[in-house]
């Protein structure tokens, strides 16, 4: 028995009538099944493939846990190809990324606070950046406005998610910039990335590659008193190296200019940064959708087979394969590890497929993030009567979700619920893509569509 003060579920509506009052254009494809028999209980064009969007990754996680392991970690390393003698090294020294999609500023000052300790006082021969871990990519999906930072450059030394911070602020006639690559305790200012403000109304950003420096240009009419905002970096190997030699600076070792070597050379490491076990790695990029974390760890993943993917697409197409054999998703067609791009397509009947493996019930659910359904007046409802925990997707005009629903009775279903309008998603220029005009209020009937099929799947099946 509920306690007193517990909201109930509506009373339960069929699927045709909820999407008719939803007014939702577009199709969707849903479907809600038993977690340990894969029986479906019901569903509406379960078959039918729509874009996965972010729920990709919750296929990338099961992917990488499968090909690296829960307790994997990336390793940044910095290697010196001779012996340091009285501090001195005579030779190269080498940062070293090892695809770790978490490294950040702190991690490249306590690098360099180690370099210190070790004794190491004075470098004569080059400061190399080694990078090919994993492929470089300049981008996930070229079909986005150049300026979003959910859309940066892929390589295997990465820093801060290959996002540059710019901030602004009025200063008299004109407004003072910066270009940094904060963190918590640290704001070093960096000249691979450079920002003009242009007397202009629109467009608010214009992007350019000139050599291996990023210059980019705002809109003076779009900036107001100040504010900031992250941009993509388009070389985030000299990116990183261009951080860590300020921040070597800083501890009195002078490095000279960085350069990018292809190959790795052989050496002593002096010292090294481990990132969290790929668990931990997952749980954030599922919690905050990171689309540059799934992209890599798919890359990783692909590349531990024996065969370095050359593109996105090569190692999505490899996860589409494993997918295939290993969660029966006969109809699934990955073009990328994050579901920003266009081409991906899935079906609720597949996702629910994979949803009711026992990799899926015992490695994913734990990691997935609880979804805090809304009351009638749209506000987040605490004491709702389900219990969600899932992957949310989101692209213009196509929305998602899939996971897991737990009845008032205690009863667990697995559902996946997919929504897209491809006739208005096609017709989008890529300057419309970060707001289309109606995108928000289509998304919300979305979401509010996915709230009222798992309320009726909650009073229908929970009991």
């Amino acid at each position: 028995m509920a306690r007193p003060g517990t909201p109930t579920l509506p009373k339960a509506e069929t699927i045709e009538t909820l999407l008719a009052r939803a007014k939702l254009s577009g199709g969707l494809s849903c479907a809600v099944a038993d977690p340990h028999s894969g029986e479906i209980l019901e569903g509406r064009a379960a078959n039918a493939v729509l874009p996965p969007a972010s729920v990709t990754k919750a296929v990338t996680a099961l992917y990488a846990l499968d090909r690296l392991g829960p307790n994997h970690r990336f390793r940044t390393r910095l290697i010196a190809t001779k012996p340091v003698q009285n501090g001195v090294l005579q030779g190269d020294l080498i940062l070293a990324g090892g695809g770790d999609p978490t490294l950040d500023t702190e991690a490249l000052a306590q690098l360099a606070k180690t370099l210190k300790a070790s004794g190491l006082r004075e470098v004569r021969g080059r400061f190399l950046l080694y990078a090919g871990a994993l492929p470089y990519l300049r981008q996930i999906d070229d079909s986005q406005p150049d300026h979003v930072g959910y859309n940066p450059a892929i390589s295997g030394l990465s820093l801060n998610y290959n996002r540059v911070h710019f901030e602004w602020k009025r200063a008299g006639a004109g407004w003072g910039v910066t270009m940094d690559a904060r963190s918590a305790n640290y704001r070093p200012e960096v000249q691979i990335s450079r920002m003009a403000v242009i007397k202009r109304q629109v467009p608010v950003y214009t992007y350019q590659q000139k050599g291996s420096t990023d210059h980019w240009t705002v809109a003076s009419g779009a900036l107001g008193k100040g504010g900031a905002r992250w941009l993509p970096v388009r070389r985030p190997d000299l990116y990183a190296g261009e951080v860590f030699r300020t921040l070597a600076r800083a501890h009195g070792i002078v490095l000279p200019k960085e350069k990018v070597v292809k190959s790795l050379p052989g050496g002593t490491t002096l010292a090294t940064h481990q990132s969290p076990i790929l668990r931990e790695i997952l749980r954030g990029m599922l919690k905050y959708s990171t689309n540059l974390s799934a992209e890599m760890v798919g890359l990783a993943a692909t590349q531990s087979g024996g065969k370095s993917p050359s593109s996105l697409r090569t190692s999505g197409q490899a996860m589409t394969r494993w997918a295939k054999q290993r969660l029966g998703m006969q109809q699934a067609k990955f073009l990328d590890h994050s579901g920003l791009g266009d081409g991906s397509r899935l079906s609720a009947q597949d996702m629910v497929a994979a949803l009711t493996t026992a990799q899926a019930r015992t490695q994913l659910g734990p990691l997935l993030k609880q979804i805090t359904l809304r009351d009638a007046k749209g506000k987040p409802n605490t004491r709702h009567p389900l219990k969600v925990v899932a992957k949310t997707g989101t692209l213009n005009f196509a929305s998602s979700l899939a996971g897991y629903v737990t009845a008032p009775d205690g009863r667990q279903m697995a559902f996946a619920i997919f929504t897209a309008d491809d006739k208005r998603r096609r017709v989008l220029k890529k300057d419309e893509r970060e707001r289309p005009e109606g995108g928000r209020a289509w998304n919300r009937r979305s979401k509010s569509l996915q709230q009222t099929l798992l309320e009726r799947w909650g009073g229908v099946y929970g009991g």
